[in-house]
């Protein structure tokens, strides 16, 4: 019997909300591969990313620290990429989970979208590098690839692109050889902005949705804070920039169609790395992992897009809540549903102490826990709630609440609170702040926010308490003027 611990193959989609799958409830969307994953394993019907832009999240899944700890607060801004330190690795200070993967023996692998630095050599503790030179999907054909030591252009899909890679990295590993290996593959799909899914859909998969009616999509009127984010925006830009198209998404049935039919691109690249694994025989020795970098809102709550789509930003479930797919034939029951509140922090520690790897390699003050009893069959003690942050809000979801706090100390800006009761309003449409019957429930859901981040915060990168973020904030007029002119956003102590 082998004694070689378990390989990980672990996918991540980029801009996605649970419910853009068939194993949560979309009769519209077509995801055959990954709803059999989850047939064949434990589905997390609520796990929740701690920020719902890409940047910050990757950092906190392969660190397992909150934004205010890593201090990455919004998406990594590579068009000043000329800006940051030569060979800049965003979460370079702290151990990432491939790096202490390789330090065990670990074969690492990243084969997809990075968005964590300077992209052009291998980052983070992994072996072999295939990436993009850049964040942002423009367009999903024509782009320019790292390939390790190389640089070209494919002209096809990326998203064949990245699963055409892994299948040759699978295909060529031996697995009778000593080194297990950590895949990570973060596909630049569904995406879910123009220009990439603007117009009909021009992949493989879009006549599966030429007559689809959208009905999972709502149709609602545009929130309020979604016009004032707007005319931020514009005021910020000095009207140079077109925003239109966050007002017009939520109601445009081409760009609807367009982002379910990358997803169904994601999930036959899904198909197609599944079956190569299973063609090595590699498939009871891995563990897979499919999730999503952070929510979307299609329309939910009358906006498009993520947290950072509104001013204030918002916590509403569609933006924050992620896929938690796991499976590994013969090891873990199939058909499993897990209803318990899951942090993307937790990814750090379930996976270690899955393969064996002492708990004591958490990042200090790392909320990271450990949910592998649940992949065994063995549900443990849980927490009742989870945090998330997106720079000037801070919010606590249980069960019963979610509560957004604002951030006070800037007066030129006063910002209200919002509660929602999750069991009489599950759509978190009524906001309950103002209601003197729920003032004990918001005090006590507030206090709870206040210590967590007074535990889970580095003073460095606290914006509450005056700290900075990384390379970029998404509104450094507010910080300025919450903490005066010479506030800038840093790099780290690395540097």
């Amino acid at each position: 019997m082998s004694t070689k611990r378990p390989n990980i193959l672990m996918f991540m989609s980029d801009n996605q909300p649970a419910e853009l799958l068939g194993c949560y409830g979309n009769d519209e969307i077509h995801t055959p591969h990954i709803d059999q994953m989850a047939a064949t394993g434990v589905r997390f019907d609520n796990a929740f990313c701690v920020n719902a832009m890409c940047s910050p999240c990757r950092a906190s899944v392969l660190t397992g620290l909150m934004p205010s700890q890593h201090g990455i607060h919004t998406w990594l801004d590579d068009r000043i990429m000329e800006s940051w330190p030569d060979k800049w690795n965003a979460i370079g200070e702290y151990k990432s989970f491939p790096t202490i993967l390789k330090q065990h023996g670990y074969l690492t692998a990243l084969i997809g979208k990075y968005h964590l630095g300077v992209p052009f050599e291998p980052q983070n503790g992994f072996d072999h590098w295939v990436t993009f030179p850049h964040g942002h999907t423009i367009d999903f054909n024509n782009n320019t690839f790292i390939d390790n030591d190389e640089r070209y252009v494919f002209e096809g899909h990326s998203v064949d692109y990245f699963t055409d890679k892994s299948v040759e990295f699978l295909q060529s590993y031996d697995r009778n050889g000593d080194e297990p290996f950590f895949l990570f593959v973060p596909y630049n799909a569904p995406y879910g902005h123009w220009p990439a899914i603007k117009g009909p859909s021009n992949n493989r998969f879009a006549d599966l949705y030429e007559e689809t009616m959208m009905l999972n999509v709502p149709r609602e009127g545009l929130n309020k804070k979604v016009i004032d984010r707007f005319l931020q925006r514009m005021g910020e830009s000095g009207g140079g920039i077109d925003y239109t198209a966050h007002l017009r998404m939520p109601n445009d049935l081409e760009t609807m169609r367009n982002y379910y039919s990358q997803m169904s691109m994601v999930d036959d690249g899904v198909g197609r790395i599944m079956r190569a694994l299973e063609g090595n025989d590699l498939g009871e020795e891995t563990l897979v992992i499919y999730t999503a970098d952070h929510g979307y809102s299609l329309g939910h709550n009358g906006f498009w897009g993520h947290g950072q789509a509104t001013w204030p930003a918002n916590m509403h479930r569609a933006a924050f809540n992620v896929p938690l797919i796991a499976s590994r034939p013969a090891h873990i029951e199939p058909a499993q549903i897990c209803d318990e509140l899951v942090s993307q922090l937790d990814l750090f520690a379930t996976l270690l102490d899955y393969i064996g790897i002492a708990s004591q390699n958490l990042n200090g003050n790392s909320d990271s826990q450990n949910f592998s009893p649940y992949l065994k069959g063995k549900p443990t003690k849980w927490r009742d709630a989870v945090f998330m942050e997106q720079e000037e809000t801070r919010t606590i979801r249980t069960a019963k609440w979610l509560y957004m706090k604002r951030f006070r100390t800037n007066a030129a800006h006063p910002l209200e609170d919002e509660l929602y009761d999750l069991e009489n309003d599950p759509m978190e449409k009524k906001n309950l702040i103002n209601d003197a019957d729920f003032s004990e429930i918001a005090t006590e859901l507030s206090e709870r926010i206040e210590s967590f981040f007074s535990q889970h915060s580095d003073e460095r990168y606290d914006l509450w308490h005056g700290g900075t973020t990384k390379s970029n904030s998404d509104k450094p007029w507010f910080w300025k003027e919450a903490w005066g002119s010479d506030w800038e956003p840093d790099f780290g102590r690395q540097f």
